[in-house]
């Protein structure tokens, strides 16, 4: 079996694993161990999809999304989580992976 595209000339820890429609599974594993290490809360992003900051209205309380103006700054950093996650997959991929994603919302759409 023929190495790894780019595995000869070694590997950044500072950049995403480059995908380039060959050695699908090899990508995987090395783009989760990436993920992981930088922030193990983005695989929960990707996994489970971007955190909704919500308020309570109504009686029943029912559950609405805030507007941007009202995130606090602990909802802001938790709503960036998604956006991290999409830059990882977005820098890890050529441009016809793009094309296919660069419409979703969220990291775990993509």
């Amino acid at each position: 079996m023929a190495a790894p595209p780019n595995f000869e000339e070694g590997q950044s820890t500072y950049r995403p694993p480059r995908f380039n429609d060959q050695y699908y599974g090899w990508w995987k594993t090395r783009m989760h161990d990436f993920i992981m290490a930088e922030d193990s809360e983005l695989w929960g992003v990707i996994c489970d999809g971007p955190f909704v900051p919500t308020k309570n209205l109504g009686d029943p309380a029912i559950a609405i999304p805030r507007t941007r103006k009202e995130f606090n700054d602990d909802d802001r950093k938790a709503v960036e989580k998604n956006f991290r996650a999409k830059k990882i997959f977005v820098c890890g991929i050529g441009p016809d992976e793009y094309n296919r994603i660069s419409a979703y919302q969220s990291a775990k759409e993509m």
